[in-house]
Formats: C-alpha cells, structure tokens, sequence
C-alpha cells in the first residue's frame, strides 16, 4: 500500500518532442521570445523623427510668409491708431493747458475784485453814506461796487465752469493715454509675430541645399509673377502708358510702374521699400487721393467691383482675410509687393485666391 502511494505522487516522465510536435514547440518559442524582446524594448527611446521633405520645408516656409503678411497688415493697423491716439492726446493735454491758462487768468480776474472790495468796504455802507461829505459821490460810488459784485459773481462762476471742464478734458486724456498704451502693447505683440515668423522661414530656408533653395525661389517667383527685371534693365516698357478710366487711375499705375524692383520691407511705405497695402496706398497718394493704411481698410475705401469688370487702377485684394492687395494694370496682371524677398513686381492676379476687388476713383 505504501509502495502504492509513493508511485501515485511520482511525475510522469517528459518525452523528448520529436517530428512536426518539435518544429511547432520551436516556432511557439521564438514568437514569445520577440513578444518579449518588444515588451522588453518599450522603455527605450522613441526614433529621432524623420527630417522633413524639402517639399515640406517649401509648404511651411510659404505658410510662415503668409501668416507674417497677415501680422503685418494687423501691425500696420495698429500703427495708425496707436498714431491716430497719439495725436488726439496730444490736441487734449494742448487743450488743457489753453483752458488752465484762462482758468488763471480768471483767478487773477478775481483777486484784483476781491482787493478792490476789500479797501473801499471797511465800513458799513449806511455809515460810509452818513458820514460822506458827499452823498451823491458816494451814491456814485456804491452803484459801481454793486457792478463790481455783479462782475465778481459772473468771474466765479465762470471759474467753476472752466475747473469743470479742464476736470473733463484731463479725464479724457487719461482715457487717450489707456488707448494709446494698448495700441502700443498690441503694435509690439504684432512686432514679435512678424519678425518670429520671419526667422522660422529663414531657418527652414537655411536647411534646403542651394539647389533646393533656388527650386523654391523659381517657385515662388512663378506664383507671384516671374522674376522681377534687374534693377538697372529699362524699364521704357514697363512705364508704357496705359488704358486708365480717368487721369487719376492712370498716374497710381505709373507711380507703381515706377516702384518695380524696390524692395519689400513690410511696414513700408516708400519711397525706397513697402509692403503690400504701403504701395497701394503710396501710388493712389501720388494721384491725390487718401487710402487707409491697410488692406482690410482699403477694401471698403472705394465702390466693390465684380472681377469680371476690373478696370485698370483697381485695387485687387486676396485670400479669405484680405491680407494682401495689388493695384490691377490690365489684361489680367497687377503690380505688387509679394513678400520678403520678392521686391516689387507685375503678376498675373490668378496666382493666389482672390477675394475682392475696389474702385478707388
């Protein structure tokens, strides 16, 4: 019995897989083995990411160019009215000090009355007139102080007036000041945008070879228009008069023609660099007439016209937050300043989406 059950708690002895029993165990043991080895490897640090594409790298740099024109025109924005602030502070602390001036001169006004009052009134007037070896004299006398105190009552509440409003004017140029300090935050908020975006560009452009570089400037130059004529080419055909509506139209084009191959500087408005909207503006400026500033503005400075009826001297105007603008020359091409890089040229206007046109005269 004992024997018995040593024997039922002895293992049963392991045969050795042989055959097809064998290749399967092996198959089995390495799957687990790499299950292992990428459970083992989960710790470890991830691949460096693959450098983008050179066709990517064009993409973004295009992306960071459009989105530092969209900064500026917003900068320029704010420019005019941090200006605009300035120069309304500037009219109330004048103003204030024009009033505060009159307000002193009333003061005095004032005092020299009191004066007078005071040495011709020590004693009573009943008494005065008794004693006076003249009545009528002193009769006479008595009417003119009694004007005197009119013109007395008048000075003071004049003075009382002008405190008040020197208070209104004072309050007023403390609310200017309010403005022009957020007109100033936001120009260097749009300031840092710009010239952030600007050097991502150049670092990325800075990563292409130099042929990659001249394959994305041939691009780009296609899309706004070609390579612009070397500066010291003639231009007798570019100043070629042309087919304007009126005399005004017709001296902003030439203006333009006169600008191809300066350079692109954004905030500019000439007469060396500009930007988009600082052209437009600087050509219809030189034809008599006054544009805002930026391109959001000058798309509301004239009549809108259908694209179908472009005539030229019209302002043409691009992508959905009208962030960049050409002055339209005819036959389906404009003058405009692309973009860093790119100075002042002609383009066709069907190279970037458009998205409105204006007829300034």
């Amino acid at each position: 019995m004992a024997a018995h059950r040593r024997s039922a708690h002895r293992k049963p002895k392991q045969r050795p897989l042989t055959g097809p029993a064998a290749r399967t165990a092996a198959t089995l043991a390495l799957a687990g083995a790499a299950t292992a080895g990428s459970v083992t490897g989960a710790g470890a640090a991830p691949a460096e990411p693959a450098a983008p594409t050179a066709t990517q790298v064009r993409a973004k740099v295009d992306r960071l160019y459009h989105d530092a024109e969209v900064a500026t025109e917003k900068y320029n924005g704010a420019k005019e009215k941090a200006a605009a602030a300035t120069r309304s502070l500037d009219a109330l602390t004048d103003e204030a000090a024009r009033r505060t001036g009159r307000l002193n001169t009333a003061r005095n006004a004032l005092g020299s009355l009191a004066t007078a009052q005071y040495r011709s009134g020590t004693l009573d007037p009943a008494v005065q007139l008794a004693l006076s070896s003249d009545p009528d004299a002193y009769l006479e006398r008595a009417a003119f102080l009694d004007r005197a105190g009119d013109r007395r009552r008048g000075v003071l509440n004049g003075i009382r007036r002008q405190i008040s409003q020197i208070s209104q004017v004072k309050a007023r140029a403390d609310r200017e000041a309010e403005r022009l300090a957020a007109r100033r935050a936001e120009l260097h908020e749009h300031r840092t945008a710009i010239r952030t975006k600007l050097a991502d560009a150049r670092r990325l452009l800075d990563t292409l070879t130099a042929d990659e570089r001249a394959a994305y400037e041939r691009s780009a130059d296609a899309r706004h228009g070609g390579a612009p004529a070397p500066a010291h080419a003639d231009r007798s055909t570019a100043r070629t008069p042309v087919a304007a509506p009126n005399s005004r139209a017709a001296r902003a084009i030439a203006f333009a023609h006169g600008a191809i191959g300066k350079p692109y500087v954004w905030g500019a408005t000439g007469p060396n660099a500009f930007d988009c909207s600082g052209l437009t503006q600087a050509a219809w400026k030189a034809a008599g007439v006054s544009l805002p500033r930026t391109t959001y503005t000058q798309i509301n400075a004239g009549q809108r016209v259908p694209r179908s009826q472009l005539a030229p001297g019209d302002l043409v105007f691009f992508y959905s937050g009208i962030s960049h603008v050409g002055l339209y020359i005819g036959g389906g091409r404009m003058i405009h300043a692309p973009r860093p890089g790119a100075p002042v040229r002609i383009a066709p206007i069907d190279q970037m989406p458009f998205a409105g046109a204006t007829r300034v005269a």
